[in-house]
C-alpha cells in the first residue's frame, strides 16, 4: 500500500510541467542563493588567509583571499604556550558536560509547564520570566557565587551559573506545546509516569528543538571567559577557558610589540600581532563550526521552535 502511495505521489510530481517563467525564477533563486553564500563565506575566508601571512605582508598588502607570503608563524605563536592543550580540554568538557546538563534541566522545566493538568506552571513560568527583566547584580551574583556556593576556582563555576538559561526554557516549553496531548494521555494509560512519557516520547520526536537550542547552549559554553575572569585566580589557570587563555595571550603580544624590541628581547623581530588575531579566530571558532554541518537538518527544522503557539 505504501508502494502505491509513493508511486502515485512520483507519478503526479511528474505530470507537474514548469513553465519558463518558473524555471527563470526558480535559476534566479539559487543564483540569489548561491551569490549571497559566497559573500558570507569570504569574511571567514580572508581570516584564514591573513592567519598565513607574513606580519609584514599583510601589513604592506593588506588582507587578501590569497596568503602573498605563507607563513605560519600565528599558528606558532598560538601554540607556544604550554596551556593552550590544557585549555582546550577545560574547554570541551565544559562546553560538553555543560550542553548536556543544561538540555536535561531544560527540557525537565519546559516539560513540567507545558503539561495542561499542572496547576502551578503558570506560577513557574512567572519567575522564570520574572529573571529575564530583574537580576541581582554582578555583586549579588558575585557574593553568591563565592561565599555562598564556594566555586571559586573551581571548574564547577564554569558550569553551574550558566546551566539554565529562561529564554531558552521558554522556547523549548512553546516547542513542548505543540506536540499533541494525546500522545502523552495514551502512554498514561499504558501506566507510563511523566519520566517515560518525557524520555521515551517526547524528546525522541523533540530533535530539531532540541539541537537548535542545544547549539545555542553550546556557543555560549565554547565561548566562555567572563566568568575565568571573574572568578578564577592566576594561581589556578589550569581552570582557564581557550577564549580566555588566548585572550590574555593577546593582550601580552600586543603589549611586547608596542614596547622597543631590545626591551623585550625580541633582536627588532615583528611580531605577527595582526595574523596572530587571525589565527586566534580561527582556533577558537574552528571546532565549533566544523560541529555545524552534523545539526545543520535539525537546526533548521528547529528556527521555528519560537512560533509555536502554547
Amino acid at each position: 500500500m505504501a508502494k502505491q502511495i509513493s508511486e502515485a505521489a512520483h507519478s503526479a510530481k511528474n505530470k507537474i510541467k514548469m513553465t519558463p517563467g518558473d524555471r527563470v525564477l526558480n535559476l534566479s533563486f539559487y543564483l540569489f542563493i548561491t551569490i549571497f553564500s559566497v559573500i558570507c563565506l569570504i569574511p571567514f575566508v580572508l581570516v584564514v588567509s591573513s592567519s598565513l601571512t607574513q606580519e609584514q605582508a599583510l601589513t604592506a598588502n593588506g588582507y587578501r583571499l590569497w596568503p602573498s607570503e605563507f607563513s605560519l608563524d600565528a599558528y606558532r605563536l598560538v601554540m607556544v604556550s604550554a596551556d593552550i592543550p590544557q585549555a582546550y580540554l577545560v574547554t570541551i568538557f565544559i562546553t560538553i558536560a555543560g550542553t548536556f546538563l543544561s538540555m536535561l534541566f531544560t527540557c525537565a522545566v519546559a516539560y513540567a509547564m507545558s503539561v495542561k493538568n499542572f496547576k502551578s506552571r503558570s506560577v513557574v513560568a512567572l519567575f522564570i520570566y520574572f529573571t529575564m527583566l530583574f537580576n541581582g547584580g554582578l555583586v549579588a551574583t558575585y557574593l553568591l557565587i563565592t561565599k555562598t556556593l564556594a566555586l571559586q576556582n573551581t571548574i564547577w563555576v564554569l558550569l553551574f551559573p550558566s546551566i539554565c538559561n529562561a529564554w531558552n526554557i521558554l522556547l523549548m516549553r512553546n516547542f513542548f506545546n505543540g506536540i499533541p496531548d494525546s500522545l502523552a494521555e495514551s502512554a498514561k494509560i499504558d501506566g507510563a509516569n511523566d519520566i517515560v512519557i518525557l524520555f521515551k516520547i517526547i524528546i525522541p520526536i523533540s530533535l530539531p528543538g532540541i539541537a537548535t537550542i542545544g547549539l545555542f547552549y553550546a556557543l555560549s559554553y565554547w565561548n566562555e571567559w567572563y566568568k575565568c575572569l571573574l572568578y578564577i585566580d592566576s594561581n589556578h589557570s589550569q581552570y582557564y577557558t581557550l577564549q580566555y587563555l588566548i585572550q590574555r595571550i593577546l593582550r601580552q603580544v600586543n603589549y611586547a610589540a608596542n614596547q622597543p624590541a631590545e626591551a623585550v628581547g625580541l633582536n627588532s623581530i615583528s611580531l605577527p600581532t595582526y595574523a596572530y588575531r587571525m589565527a586566534t579566530i580561527v582556533v577558537s571558532t574552528g571546532p565549533i563550526i566544523l560541529l555545524y554541518p552534523f545539526l545543520q537538518k535539525y537546526f533548521v527544522q528547529g528556527l521555528t521552535v519560537g512560533a509555536v503557539k502554547g
